[in-house]
């Protein structure tokens, strides 16, 4: 029987798999340390529960996502899913779209980072594919 963590666990793998050390059930997205549970409870309540809901695809997730991360100025997490969303099916111009489009409606110091972030992450993307 999957659990929430295993569903995760999956999605995890399949959209991010270099956020994942170890193997089996040794596996972990954290390092430890200081509120290492944290970890966990992404595994749980966002790639397990959210992610693999039905009603939108991991393309569309990626780009409300990636939009909902700009608003925020959630520069950590947005390094983490610009990838994720080339491996959703997101292209680069779409990318760059979804930073034009937010500065609209996020402003634009906030598309402005996306934008910085976007370079730095994109572009060592290109010259290191998976």
């Amino acid at each position: 029987m999957s659990t929430t963590r295993d569903e995760g666990f999956a999605v995890l793998r399949e959209i991010l798999p270099e956020a994942i050390s170890g193997s089996g059930t040794e596996a972990r997205i954290d390092g430890g340390g200081f509120a290492f549970g944290l970890g966990e409870l992404s595994l749980e309540n966002v790639f397990g529960r959210l992610w693999t809901r039905p009603g939108l695809d991991r393309r569309s997730r990626s780009l409300v996502t990636l939009g909902i991360l700009i608003a925020l100025n959630a520069e950590d997490e947005l390094r983490f899913h610009l990838p994720i969303g080339l491996r959703n099916g997101l292209t680069r111009e779409e990318l760059e779209e979804v930073v034009y489009h937010a500065s609209g409606y996020a402003g634009f110091p906030a598309a402005a980072t996306a934008m910085r972030i976007g370079r730095e992450v994109l572009d060592q993307h290109i010259a290191e594919p998976n």
